[in-house]
């Protein structure tokens, strides 16, 4: 509940939601977590983000998921969320899994991107500064570099975590073979490597082809999936055209109007049919397909309003699916 500068948490937080375990680990996370990707730049509105991450805790939703370069600008995201830290959320601060991530480029020369360890510790001791905290509780490294050992990149996660700034390592769009490189010397040096994060939607099964997901599966580490939505094609939103509040008419960096294709629509009207049939909407129905048979621990969701937030909830109430409903699914997005 929001008053003036005053903010205090709903009582009745953690009544709906679901916590999953992370793999083979100690922590939970909720089925539910919101990203801070979009909407939490230098250019967006201040009051909606706390209108966000209000909801979003009010909710139960307790990770909030961000990276040094979120933005724009680079860092904006962080920043914005530590003012939201420090005035409104540090008496909660042990019920918040709070996460950030170093690997794509953030400044300049040399030393602003990649795996290094250089580049990972400088860059963590940054969003600390930015989050006014004093840890995380999940650092990530960002992505694959293939100029840099995977020895030294998650030797450098193990020292991280040893300092105290960081509870619990993890690595993002990792496939399936340098996840289990990075898992094997996190095991040699009993780091908690406990997660790995990847792009995984109806439309996207990339980490089913490359092995990441049977591996996560077999090796006990777990998965959060981010762009479950696909950048907003699986939603009803297109279905009668581009909206002029649509992250393809704002910005269309990810997703572009040629993406909208007549086939493209064809299978979000079959697919919306199937979730009508389930009682739900077809985002309700897309996220939690993604959690459909326990492997994901986690789906991220981003918002620019919080009512999304509010809406995205109601896949809770109905997370299991047929094998008929299944086998339409594929049929349908393959």
């Amino acid at each position: 509940m929001y008053i003036a500068n005053e903010y205090q948490a709903g009582e009745n937080r953690y009544a709906s939601m679901k916590y999953n375990r992370c793999g083979k680990s100690g922590l939970k996370l909720p089925a539910l977590s919101l990203g801070l990707w979009h909407n939490f730049g230098s250019k967006d509105n201040f009051d909606n983000m706390k209108a966000l991450c209000f909801t979003a805790f009010d909710n139960g939703i307790t990770h909030f998921d961000l990276a040094n370069n979120y933005g724009p600008v680079y860092g904006s995201a962080e920043e914005n969320f530590g003012r939201i830290m420090e005035h409104y959320f540090r008496p909660y601060r042990n019920e918040m899994i709070i996460s950030t991530k170093a690997g794509y480029d953030m400044w300049a020369g040399p030393y602003g991107d990649g795996g290094s360890r250089k580049y990972l510790i400088a860059s963590l001791d940054e969003s600390l500064k930015r989050m006014k905290l004093d840890y995380v509780d999940i650092f990530y490294h960002h992505r694959m570099d293939p100029e840099t050992p995977v020895e030294e990149t998650i030797t450098a996660l193990d020292q991280i975590v040893r300092s105290g700034k960081a509870l619990y390592a993890g690595i993002s769009n990792y496939d399936g073979e340098h996840a289990a490189k990075a898992m094997e010397i996190a095991k040699e040096l009993h780091l908690p490597l406990v997660i790995n994060q990847n792009r995984y939607s109806i439309f996207d099964r990339t980490i089913e082809k490359n092995g990441l997901k049977k591996y996560a599966a077999e090796s006990g580490m777990g998965i959060i999936s981010f762009s479950p939505l696909a950048q907003g094609l699986l939603t009803e939103k297109y279905l009668k055209g581009i909206p002029a509040d649509s992250r393809i008419a704002r910005d269309g960096r990810f997703l572009h109007k040629e993406d909208v294709t007549p086939e493209r629509l064809k299978q979000i009207r079959k697919l919306d049919e199937i979730a009508k049939d389930r009682g739900q909407t077809l985002p309700q129905m897309a996220l939690a397909w993604v959690l459909r048979d326990g492997d994901v621990t986690s789906v991220l969701i981003g918002a620019s309003k919080p009512e999304q937030i509010t809406e995205n909830l109601g896949m809770l109430s109905n997370l299991h699916f047929s094998e008929e409903e299944e086998k339409a699914i594929d049929a349908i997005s393959r």
